[in-house]
């Protein structure tokens, strides 16, 4: 009879076979109370639905919006985590990072930050281009303060471009370590990638933001 089509119509729709129907009420709460209504109306009087049915019927549609409710909290709370992070990765560029990495002579001193075995009484700065040609050795103090690197090879100036620095410690004439130096560079990019920051300086030098060990304004 008409009656029984709709009541099955409206079961039709709260069934959880049916994906599209229900996402469609869990979206439109206006939709649900109105088929609620025309339920009620035309509920067979012989075999009225009990109440039992409308509770679960109510709990079900209540546990769907609150689900879709959820969601898009969920998606504005993540959103909002984006624009946090964006702000954070924003908050590098400009700054100076310490890290032990090549660093790009611009013609302009460039800061390093050695450590020297803490026995060694003697140092040298090594300094090698990017193919790996040693193109000074620059003996300096024991000493954790930090150089600055003026590019002047004697009579010319290094060109410029990617340089590493190591330090060799020495005590007397021993050679009791070699380790690389760190290398004060402005930050220019910063991004999120595979979960990591990851920091660009100028010269294209990519730093992993965890390797970075200082901070500075840009002198």
């Amino acid at each position: 009879m008409e009656i029984t089509s709709a009541n099955s119509s409206f079961a039709a729709t709260a069934s959880p076979s049916q994906a599209s129907a229900t996402s469609q009420v869990s979206s439109d709460f206006e939709t649900f109370l109105k088929m609620l209504t025309a339920q009620l109306q035309n509920q067979d009087p012989l075999e009225p639905l009990k109440s039992e049915d409308f509770a679960v019927q109510l709990a079900t549609f209540s546990g769907v919006e609150q689900q879709v409710k959820t969601n898009d909290l969920l998606e504005s709370l993540g959103g909002q985590m984006n624009l946090m992070g964006m702000s954070q990765l924003a908050s590098w560029v400009g700054m100076e990072s310490r890290a032990p990495v090549a660093g790009y002579f611009d013609g302009t001193p460039v800061s390093l930050a050695p450590n020297p075995s803490r026995y060694a009484d003697g140092a040298v700065l090594v300094v090698t281009n990017a193919n790996g040609t040693e193109i000074e050795r620059l003996p300096i103090a024991a000493s954790n303060d930090t150089i600055e690197w003026s590019g002047e090879l004697g009579a010319s100036t290094a060109p410029h471009g990617l340089y590493n620095f190591s330090l060799e410690s020495y005590s007397g004439e021993e050679l009791i370590a070699t380790n690389q130096v760190e290398v004060y560079a402005r930050i220019v990019e910063a991004r999120a990638d595979g979960g990591q920051t990851v920091l660009v300086t100028a010269g294209g030098v990519e730093i992993p933001a965890s390797s970075v060990t200082a901070l500075r304004e840009p002198s």
